[in-house]
């Protein structure tokens, strides 16, 4: 009989996929059978009227997960009901706690004789997915499964949450990852934060520094939340922004900025050709302009010189900024160089064998 594994979180977008990443490919390495799946489906591109109830529906982030790692189509686990405004409301109106058509073919389907490992993600949080009897810790117990937790740590006061889950999770509760440390304190934390954790009842598999990288955004997304309409370079949308500075300054100001800034996507006003061009030759992802007018053709022969987007939107500067920020740490990991990048970032900061080892997946040392 398969064993069961679930990654969870206290909260939304605290790096579960990229864990899952981590472990999947860990184990297809040593020649190990993985299923991956999703009970509650929480992405899901294709219009979801399109879905019928017992038919197959696979989440986005499992397929992703199944492509980048080389897993078989029949090691990806169908989602059991998909979360969204419409399936709630219509739960909440049938008065329905229990899991919908199709969860116990789930249920047999992991309980075959299959003889590796199944790994689940949980939806968001703890609780997320209750009203579709889908949580974490109901799962959790209907499936037998160990649990273990992504948690997003900033101090100590971090700890509140992860003491309440372990609590409500109780037997089934494993241990935890510590994700988007900063990295000056990772040495901190694995010296006397970890320690204080395991008298405390939470073993700890890892500490992973926090990454630009994975809580960026392509512009291709930017175009998408903002509306936008892409002036020139549209076959550049690929490109991951980092971070979002302002062109509100002058242009010495400005200049000086930028030159501290990486992978940025500027916002700034459309009037501001001058600021414009500064930040087209600093490292620059794309360029947003805000505000009446159109840009000089000097500005668009410049960007396209030098392959930066540019986008145009109809909202202000600050809305758009408002915007942006959201989408960092809040996009779904499904670009490649963020897969090879979680890859090494799993593997090198967190203990994959002692973890697997506490399912018999190999002897531990």
């Amino acid at each position: 009989m398969g064993k069961t594994l679930m990654i969870g979180s206290c909260e939304s977008f605290s790096g579960k996929s990229a864990l899952v990443l981590g472990i999947a490919r860990y184990l297809k390495a040593l020649n190990v059978e993985v299923r991956f799946g999703k009970p509650l489906a929480t992405s899901f591109e294709i219009e979801h009227e399109a879905f019928v109830p017992g038919g197959v529906l696979i989440d986005d982030d499992v397929r992703f997960v199944g492509s980048i790692v080389g897993l078989k189509e029949e090691n990806l686990l169908p989602s059991v009901d998909l979360l969204a405004a419409d399936t709630a409301e219509k739960r909440l109106h049938d008065s329905f706690l229990i899991p919908g058509e199709g969860f116990q073919k789930f249920k047999d389907k992991l309980r075959d004789n299959f003889l590796g490992l199944n790994i689940l993600e949980a939806a968001g949080s703890i609780y997320e997915g209750m009203l579709y009897g889908l949580s974490l810790s109901q799962l959790a117990k209907e499936f037998e499964a160990k649990v273990l937790l992504v948690h997003l740590w900033k101090d100590s006061r971090s700890l509140d949450a992860l003491l309440a889950a372990k609590k409500e999770l109780g037997n089934n509760f494993l241990g935890v990852v510590l994700n988007a440390v900063t990295p000056d304190d990772v040495k901190d934390l694995n010296e006397n934060i970890v320690p204080a954790l395991k008298v405390l009842g939470i073993d700890v598999f890892g500490v992973m520094p926090r990454s630009p990288l994975l809580r960026s955004v392509t512009v291709e997304e930017l175009v998408r939340r903002l509306k936008a309409r892409v002036i020139c370079c549209s076959e550049r949308l690929e490109l991951m922004v980092e971070t979002l500075s302002i062109g509100a300054m002058s242009v010495n100001s400005a200049m000086e900025f930028f030159r501290k800034r990486r992978n940025m996507a500027v916002v700034t006003g459309a009037d501001r050709t001058d600021i414009q061009l500064a930040a087209l030759e600093a490292s620059t992802q794309c360029l947003i302009l805000t505000g009446a007018g159109e840009p000089l053709p000097q500005l668009i022969n410049r960007a396209e010189e030098l392959e930066v987007p540019l986008l145009k939107v109809d909202s202000d500067t600050l809305s758009t900024v408002e915007v942006i920020e959201q989408a960092f740490g809040h996009v779904r990991l499904h670009e490649n160089v963020k897969a090879t990048y979680a890859f090494r970032l799993v593997e090198e900061n967190c203990e994959l064998k002692r973890l697997l080892g506490s399912f018999g997946i190999f002897s531990q040392p």
